[in-house]
């Protein structure tokens, strides 16, 4: 595996595990395997490489949730295909986690690619929603923003609840009661 590669797999870890202030370019280094004059030949600073790290990361959720949001079944088939898929629900998302980071928050180059896979995420599921809309799955009334805003929230949520409680329980039921309702909205 090339440096860079190295570096950016790295750091994708790091901040997943000890966000933005909890990774200093010596860990980076070290876990990378690289040296200073490496991760600077290839990075302007931490800055820069947590940014490709955040970018690579929502692209791996982006191409991950799309496997099931593009696959085959109904629209709440494939929601729920989503919503169940296998995670590292103690650790958290890998993308969400982030916006936790006041320093991540604050620096909009750092926040612009969280914000961009979340309204990626947004509008894939809303356009399975509507999808669903179309093929008389849902009815006419459901609000396709609503819904896939709903679905990202309840997802998001059940991390954290699962996080607080040191158990992935809170967020399967979150999962859980979600994917009940989804047959609900065709009511």
């Amino acid at each position: 595996m090339e440096t860079v590669e190295r570096l950016i797999r790295s750091t994708q870890e790091l901040l997943w595990e000890r966000g933005y202030v909890g990774t200093s370019p010596k860990a980076i280094q070290r876990a990378a395997d690289a040296g200073q004059g490496s991760m600077y030949h290839h990075f302007a600073g931490k800055a820069e490489l947590a940014k490709a790290a955040i970018e690579r990361s929502g692209a791996e959720l982006r191409a991950a949730a799309d496997v099931q949001l593009t696959g085959e079944g109904s629209a709440s088939e494939r929601i729920a295909g989503y919503l169940e898929r296998e995670r590292d629900v103690l650790k958290g998302c890998r993308v969400g986690r982030l916006t936790a980071d006041p320093d991540v928050i604050a620096d909009p180059m750092l926040r612009a690619p969280v914000a961009e896979t979340f309204e990626w995420l947004r509008t894939r599921l809303a356009e399975v929603v509507a999808e669903g809309k179309r093929s008389g799955e849902y009815p006419e009334s459901l609000d396709p923003q609503r819904i896939a805003a709903t679905v990202a929230a309840v997802l998001q949520g059940g991390y954290v609840l699962a996080r607080a409680a040191g158990s992935v329980e809170p967020f399967e039921l979150a999962v859980q009661g979600l994917i009940d309702l989804l047959p609900e909205a065709t009511k």
